[in-house]
């Protein structure tokens, strides 16, 4: 299984002067394609004994200070940022043969920016985040059934749903941004933005 790239180059002079603005730019080309879930990432952790883990979360916003996610506070992967705040961000556009690989720290958002996006959640994904223990053993499928119909009825329609205790976001400042532009012969163009000071050099990488 090959597939010959055959994608415009990416060079140092054509891009924007921060990695934030970059990734704006490949974010919207990224939507514009028709790609599911541009959005979508892996992110991955790692505990404190260095095991690495991995799972596809949703970008749900980002700006000069990083790129913010939300999660259950209790799941696997808050748990190891809790003990280890390394992280790493790869959006996989494949179809367009781009991607982004950032490299950087997660911080806890404030509640306040917490409870502005729970309240822009469809009412359904708020009482499953109060309905899922999120990464803990569960006998059955029945049992996160009945935990998520017990909550409808704790808040019924019409009825706000309040952010759950222990769910938030985290906030990934970035000190590595890499653009990876797939080429012809696997002679892929590669450029990372490296934290330096209080602004970026960019760097080329070997394919």
């Amino acid at each position: 299984m090959r597939r010959q790239y055959r994608s415009e180059h990416l060079l140092e002079e054509e891009l924007a002067a921060g990695p934030y603005e970059q990734f704006a730019i490949w974010f919207t080309q990224a939507a514009a394609s028709g790609l599911p879930e541009p959005n979508a990432m892996v992110v991955s952790t790692a505990d404190a004994d260095g095991r690495p883990s991995s799972r596809t979360v949703l970008l749900k916003g980002y700006d000069e200070r990083g790129f913010v996610f939300y999660t259950n506070y209790g799941s696997r992967k808050a748990v190891e940022l809790a003990r280890n705040p390394h992280v790493s961000l790869l959006f996989p556009w494949y179809p367009i043969t781009r991607q982004v690989v950032v490299t950087g720290t997660a911080r806890r958002v404030e509640p306040e920016e917490t409870a502005a996006y729970f309240r822009s959640r469809p009412r359904g994904s708020q009482l499953g985040a109060w309905a899922s223990a999120q990464s803990t053993v569960v006998a059955s499928r029945a049992g996160i059934d009945t935990a998520y119909e017990r909550i409808a009825a704790r808040f019924p329609e019409g009825e706000p749903v309040p952010v759950p205790p222990g769910w938030g976001g985290f906030r990934v400042v970035a000190e590595t941004v890499e653009f990876w532009q797939g080429r012809e012969n696997r002679l892929h163009d590669r450029l990372r933005y490296v934290r330096a000071g209080s602004g970026w050099r960019v760097e080329r990488l070997c394919p």
